[in-house]
């Protein structure tokens, strides 16, 4: 199972529509993706610590492949336009990390 973090940073000036986000472009990841091995999307919104602190990341994507080859296929499929959504709900430069269930 491949799990992919996509990780929008918090920072002050970064513009980020999070009703664009959650009502157009998860929607699109997943009718473009979901046939061709995603199965499962997960959303997290970055609050302040305990102690009030920013949080790192303002928004997180979670997404659950079976492998690494079906999200390269979905990639080569989908994935430009999949990119080219980002600039209308924001300006901040996603992080993307590849990672492996260990428990």
């Amino acid at each position: 199972m491949l799990i992919i973090t996509v990780m929008y940073p918090a920072t002050g000036s970064a513009r980020f529509d999070e009703s664009y986000y959650m009502q157009s472009h998860i929607p699109l990841v997943q009718q473009r993706w979901q046939s061709l091995g995603l199965s499962n999307v997960m959303v997290l919104r970055g609050v302040p610590g305990p102690d009030g602190a920013v949080p790192t990341y303002s928004m997180i994507a979670v997404l659950t492949f079976g492998s690494m080859d079906q999200f390269k296929d979905a990639a080569t499929k989908h994935g430009e336009e999949i990119f080219a959504d980002i600039p209308k709900f924001t300006d901040a430069k996603p992080v993307l990390q590849f990672n492996e269930s260990v428990s």
